[in-house]
């Protein structure tokens, strides 16, 4: 089981991450609305994972990564994207992201993507 925090401008989003992950046997541990949120929460929460949607305001997700990055170099974060944002996506990685999942969301595909980054067994 993981720790999770999930970071999405939309809440209807976050409500859908929080449901297939607790489905999956993990613990969402705290959440975020955008990247300057998800930097101020990540040191206090401590999560094992951190799924972070790419377009939001205030700080977007490939800024998030860099920034959480800095404060913790093994931080794993995986990246949510809609269709289309495939440069973005390839940023995210450059910038230290561990996978991605594209919107909208499959609960076996968010699940795998956990499990694959945690380092445990990929169903």
């Amino acid at each position: 089981m993981a720790r999770v925090m999930v970071v999405d401008d939309a809440a209807f989003m976050r409500m859908m991450l929080r449901t297939m992950l607790v489905e999956g046997g993990h613990e969402v541990v705290g959440e975020a609305a955008n990247g300057l949120e998800a930097v101020q929460a990540y040191m206090k929460i401590k999560p094992d994972i951190i799924t972070m949607d790419i377009t939001m305001p205030e700080m977007d997700g490939v800024e998030a990564v860099r920034e959480i990055r800095k404060l913790d170099a093994a931080a794993k974060i995986i990246m949510c994207s809609a269709m289309g944002q495939k440069a973005m996506v390839v940023e995210a990685i450059t910038a230290g992201a561990k996978d991605f999942v594209v919107k909208p969301f499959q609960k076996d595909r968010v699940i795998e993507s956990v499990n694959k980054v945690l380092g445990g067994p990929v169903s």
